[in-house]
């Protein structure tokens, strides 16, 4: 009876999801589900030994009684770890990739999961949008917070008029320099048309 080890499979579970070279591997459905009957046929064990102690009084089965429970306990945290460190590195990769997770990625999730991912990225987009004076703010393009939310910029090449948000129209003259919204340039400046001027 005492050489029965419960929990070894939760633990793998875990083990394999923290050696895996992927951002996240495939979602292990048959492990999960093994797991959850061993975690099922324990409380039923339980169940039945309680009664069992119940009605005769034996104490002599309360230590098989605690280590079981204590096995049900460990399959259980296991499996909540397991679904934990899954969830964070979904939402990283909201972070990291947008609002589009790459086929390559998205066939190691299991369907909730990437439900899970869909409603991340909606209410990510609904805050950015809520912030920034009306404006929004694109919080995934710098891994850092912006210090500002105008930035100052050099024309490193003739570009011509470019309009804001707000309608007004700047003329990007080579040379010219001018202090703008940063979530509006940011095109520009990867692009090399403009220069951030760090002071």
């Amino acid at each position: 009876m005492w050489e029965k080890q419960y929990a070894e499979k939760a633990f793998d579970l875990i083990k394999e999801l923290e050696r895996s070279n992927e951002s996240i591997p495939e979602f292990q459905d048959e492990e999960v589900r093994q797991i959850l009957e061993e975690v099922k046929a324990i409380y039923e064990e339980n169940v039945a030994q309680a009664a069992t102690i119940s009605n005769s009084g034996d104490k002599t089965l309360w230590p098989l009684l605690n280590y079981r429970h204590a096995a049900l306990q460990r399959n259980k945290r296991c499996l909540l770890a397991y679904l934990y460190e899954r969830l964070r590195r979904i939402r990283c990769l909201r972070w990291e990739y947008g609002p589009v997770i790459p086929p390559e990625i998205k066939a190691n999730l299991c369907e909730p999961e990437i439900n899970y991912f869909n409603n991340y990225s909606k209410s990510l987009a609904s805050y950015m949008l809520s912030i920034g004076d009306g404006e929004g703010i694109d919080l995934t393009t710098d891994l850092r917070p912006p210090k500002a939310l105008y930035v100052e910029v050099r024309c490193i090449e003739e570009y011509g008029k470019f309009e804001l948000e707000d309608g007004e129209v700047i003329n990007l003259t080579k040379n010219s320099q001018h202090y703008l919204p940063r979530q509006q340039i940011e095109a520009l400046i990867r692009q090399g048309i403009l220069e951030h001027i760090v002071q």
